[in-house]
């Protein structure tokens, strides 16, 4: 019986981690709607189909063993271009 609750564990660790990814690319996406006037169309059009294959793969890059590290480096490849990270949310300033 404790094999199929830490299978359920798990299961639902992954469920959790693929929807925190999830919200951050798509923070990225809204990111880039917000800039859509500085970026060329074809920039725009590129990023937007990375971003949705990316997000069509993320059940499947969240089973790999270096899920953190693969996920967070294309996180951080994005937000090269949408530049999230330097935006501040006035809500979680101190």
């Amino acid at each position: 019986m404790p094999r199929f609750v830490t299978e359920s564990r798990s299961i639902s660790a992954q469920h959790t981690l693929t929807d925190f990814y999830r919200q951050e690319f798509l923070k990225h996406h809204r990111c880039l709607q917000q800039q859509r006037p500085y970026y060329s169309e074809s920039a725009i059009t590129d990023v937007e189909a990375a971003l949705t294959r990316i997000m069509g793969q993320l059940e499947v890059l969240c089973t790999k063993d270096n899920a953190d590290e693969l996920v967070s480096t294309l996180l951080k490849k994005f937000d090269v271009v949408t530049g999230l990270s330097a935006w501040s949310d006035p809500q979680h300033s101190h």
